[in-house]
């Protein structure tokens, strides 16, 4: 595998659809190739087996498509390893060994040669921000390891180092999705999880209460330490993956011209005056959801925001999850903030992603186990 060079001839299928800069792969030849800013087009002679990644939406990405097992390495992986877990619970047959991974996050350019792997699917400008590697050292890897392929600024749309500017595009997380199907040649897996999305999308907007009824959301990631709570405000609607399971819903942000992980203290919450808060990374190992929520209902202060007087503080599970976890978390948004639309989210106190009945559930997943299963 390499970066760069010429699609074998034989006559190229668009991978993908939609714009130009779509992947294109080749059809019966030996080799394909695949197309991503900030990385650019790589060539392939065969679907990686061996696929360090580095933030998590890559790793739920090659997890829907058949090939959770084929990652080598996974930023925090004792926490976002066993995070999956969680949702895992709940499709049959489908687990991973994620959190024993080694960690990829500040992986020095030793340690990319050690792993061999076939694939770094994870954003080469992002990688650069570590104190452990330059474009330099991404180049040389890209070249006599494995190629990189990922995009993580689109995340919210933030600007990527100065470097790569130039290079670099902004994706939704289905795009980048789609991509990543063209890298492992599981279109089919794509199509079938987008025909689910598009269902749960439908469902959802079809029964939305008018804009007039919907409620005031403080989306915030929290940390408990000596007594103090920490808040950190994030936008709700605004473009980028992070927020593709939140602006489905269509509520009102309660914060306007936010900065991105700036903290507020708790005066400041309570004058947004929220209905409703989504305590986003309140699931897996290191959170503890419960403790903050004890926190905001025994505190005289935060007692007065509608949401605590209300009994309305719910965990969101991840920021940056990708097609496995943003079902489930549009899933959970919905029943989260409009329960006699969508049912109640039920009380949380830790542990799996609650069981609905079928009736209850929002999507089927026995047919997304099916899928990542190959039973489809």
């Amino acid at each position: 595998m390499k970066y760069g060079g010429a699609v074998v001839s034989g006559g190229l299928l668009a991978g993908c659809t939609g714009t130009g800069d779509e992947g294109e792969r080749e059809g019966d030849g030996e080799s394909y190739s695949v197309t991503m800013a900030p990385a650019g087009e790589i060539t392939l002679e065969r679907p990686p087996e061996n696929v360090f990644t580095n933030i998590v939406h890559h790793a739920d990405m090659a997890l829907a498509l058949g090939h959770g097992d084929s990652i080598n390495a996974l930023y925090s992986p004792e926490n976002f390893g066993t995070l999956y877990e969680l949702f895992l619970e709940r499709l049959e047959g489908v687990s991973t060994e994620w959190a024993d991974l080694p960690s990829s996050w500040n992986i020095d350019k030793e340690q990319l040669y050690e792993l061999e792997s076939d694939l770094h699917l994870a954003d080469p400008a992002y990688m650069t921000i570590m104190d452990s590697l330059d474009r330099d050292d991404i180049e040389e890897t890209g070249e006599t390891v494995a190629p990189w392929f990922g995009n993580t600024y689109s995340d919210s749309q933030r600007e990527p180092p100065a470097a790569w500017a130039d290079d670099y595009e902004y994706y939704t997380l289905w795009e980048i999705f789609e991509k990543v199907a063209a890298v492992f040649r599981e279109e089919k897996r794509y199509q079938e999880l987008t025909a689910i999305r598009t269902d749960l999308l439908a469902e959802i907007e079809a029964n939305l209460p008018p804009e007039t009824d919907r409620p005031r959301v403080a989306r915030i990631q929290t940390g408990l330490s000596d007594g103090d709570l920490s808040i950190s405000p994030f936008a709700l609607n605004d473009p980028g993956f992070e927020q593709a399971h939140l602006r489905p819903l269509g509520a009102v942000d309660a914060f306007t011209d936010i900065e991105a992980y700036s903290q507020i203290d708790l005066e400041a919450l309570v004058e947004a005056d929220p209905d409703v808060i989504l305590n986003t990374h309140a699931m897996g190992p290191t959170r503890n959801f419960v403790e903050t929520k004890d926190f905001l209902e025994t505190d005289p202060v935060a007692r007065e925001i509608p949401a605590v007087e209300n009994g309305r503080i719910y965990p969101m599970a991840i920021r940056y999850g990708g097609p496995i976890a943003h079902l489930f978390q549009l899933e959970m948004g919905a029943k989260e903030l409009y329960p006699e639309q969508f049912g109640e989210w039920p009380r949380y106190d830790g542990g799996a992603y609650p069981e609905f009945s079928e009736s209850e559930q929002l999507f089927d997943r026995q047919r997304i186990a099916a899928i990542i299963n190959g039973e489809f």
